[in-house]
């Protein structure tokens, strides 16, 4: 698993390969259960996660007990809630798993030895947080002004096959729309699709 967490570190340019080995003792490897929570509303994340297999989300819980899904992690996704890992403040979101999970964690020791051993680690990373604020405000955008079926057409182009691996209705959560309409657009663009041919 760190393997890969390795290969996406080296590939992304953040570090060579010999940069990388002084800072491997950092980064752990976790097998994480399907179901498990892994931050509540209230703890402080000291932990960022790096999907190898499997997906993990973040989400927030209204005062009813609903749920409004934040992110997916797929494969090659990092996750978790920055604000709370940043600025050490109590997390408002909860992280857990969709699937059985293979992920690397580091802790935010990681991100600041590697700023200082690493020629490009900062401008990389600053450059993540920029796209990562980018594709928050722009989701934001469609949400407030974006029909439900340009909304869920933005996630298929984000998130490519997970339509197939995550429920309906966390879909829905994620897009905004109840799960009836997630349906009904899916069914209007199949019918769109079907009338092409």
């Amino acid at each position: 698993m760190t393997n890969l967490f390795k290969k996406y570190i080296i590939d992304t340019q953040c570090a060579t390969e010999s940069q990388y080995e002084e800072v491997e003792h950092l980064v752990h490897a976790v097998n994480i259960a399907k179901g498990q929570l892994l931050l509540k509303e209230g703890e402080i994340c000291d932990k960022a996660y790096f999907v190898c297999k499997g997906i993990l989300r973040s989400y927030t819980m209204d005062e009813s007990g609903k749920e409004h899904t934040i992110q997916f992690a797929p494969e090659n996704w990092i996750i978790a809630d920055r604000s709370s890992f940043y600025f050490h403040e109590p997390s408002e979101m909860y992280i857990d798993a969709l699937e059985n999970t293979e992920a690397v964690y580091v802790q935010k020791e990681f991100f600041d030895i590697a700023a200082k051993k690493f020629d490009n680690f900062t401008k990389v990373n600053t450059l993540a947080l920029h796209n990562n604020i980018r594709h928050m405000e722009k989701r934001i955008n469609y949400l407030l002004s974006a029909s439900a079926e340009k909304r869920y057409l933005k996630f298929i182009e984000t998130y490519r096959d997970l339509s197939l691996r995550v429920p309906q209705m966390l879909i829905a959560s994620y897009l905004g729309i109840t799960p009836e309409g997630l349906s009904r657009v899916r069914k209007e663009l199949a019918n769109k699709n079907f009338n092409r041919d």
